[in-house]
């Protein structure tokens, strides 16, 4: 299994000028995308949005086809939305890569456990769905030789990882706060994006 913090590293090390959604565990200070961003002003956290990340990061695809975009989901966000993997693989955006993070938990809301984890097909429901491509990866040093032709792939790519669950128990008053909300990033986006 792939450690989150570690897989988030990678796609960003890799990302490019990629715009990022990222949702609930991919975008928690603790272990995801707000520690280790290296370009902040292409982020578009979405945690409070649990199930729409790849709603939004489909709507950013088509809007902006000369613009990697990728979608950073949780096993238990995507499956509150599963509708939203036919609905991208109809639109057939190329420049769409949707990342599912499969921890097999709610790792933001104490570690209940993800109904159907363990057994869940993602990666057949994702060529059921008709995604352009489909990779799936367990641990770094896979991931890190594979991410070369993730990013080359034409879309919509689907990439499923096996993540360590790792549970957030600190109390939500009390928890760190990303430095860029989804309020900043709606405002910011469109003038960072410009006419590309």
């Amino acid at each position: 299994m792939i450690d989150n913090q570690e897989a988030v590293k990678l796609i960003d090390a890799n990302r490019g000028e990629a715009v990022i959604v990222a949702t609930m565990n991919a975008n928690n200070v603790r272990f995801g995308l707000p520690s280790v961003t290296t370009n902040q002003n292409l982020d578009m956290p979405l945690s409070g949005a649990m199930g729409k990340a790849s709603n939004v990061a489909l709507g950013l695809a088509l809007a902006k086809p000369g613009r990697k975009v990728m979608c950073l989901d949780g096993d238990g966000s995507l499956l509150m939305n599963l509708g939203a993997m036919v609905t991208m693989a109809n639109k057939t955006p190329e420049n769409l890569c949707h990342v599912l993070f499969d921890n097999g938990v709610y790792a933001v809301t104490g570690g209940q456990p993800v109904p159907g984890s363990g057994r869940a097909d993602w990666e057949g429901m994702a060529k059921a769905a008709g995604y352009a491509a489909v990779f799936s990866f367990d641990n770094l040093e896979d991931l890190t030789t594979g991410i070369g032709e993730v990013m080359a792939a034409k879309g919509p790519v689907f990439v499923h990882l096996a993540i360590k669950p790792e549970i957030e128990n600190t109390p939500v008053q009390f928890r760190q706060r990303a430095p860029r909300t989804m309020q900043v990033a709606m405002r910011e986006m469109p003038a960072i994006l410009g006419n590309d």
